[in-house]
């Protein structure tokens, strides 16, 4: 029981990062671009598509097709954190995921997005 808090407590002290992140099918090397505020969600998200509930209704699709042992979740880039006084997140994150959207093109045959 004392590790469960010890775990608890490690998990709750680990910093918060924003990030960009990959789900790739790795049966038709199709690929889903997403970012979060918080890379911790990436495991709401597996959760979301393993109960039938993602927004992309075409990864929901072959997720549920193909089943979750032929997707990866990886992270493509952590958002650096400017010491600026009117840095936005929220903003800067949309911009870092629309280079990767550029950079891999996952639309069509080549992805879901």
């Amino acid at each position: 029981m004392e590790r469960k808090k010890e775990l608890k407590q490690s998990y709750k002290e680990m910093p918060i990062e924003a990030g960009v992140y990959q789900i790739k099918n790795n049966k038709n090397q199709k690929v889903f671009i997403g970012s979060t505020r918080n890379l911790k969600t990436l495991n709401g998200i597996r959760f979301t598509l393993e109960n039938g509930g993602h927004m992309n209704k075409e990864l929901q699709s072959d997720w549920t097709h193909y089943g979750n042992e032929f997707f990866t979740f990886d992270i493509l880039e952590i958002l650096k954190k400017k010491d600026q006084k009117y840095f936005n997140e929220k903003e800067e994150l949309g911009n870092l995921q629309q280079n990767w959207i550029e950079r891999l093109q996952p639309y069509g045959e080549r992805g879901y997005n």
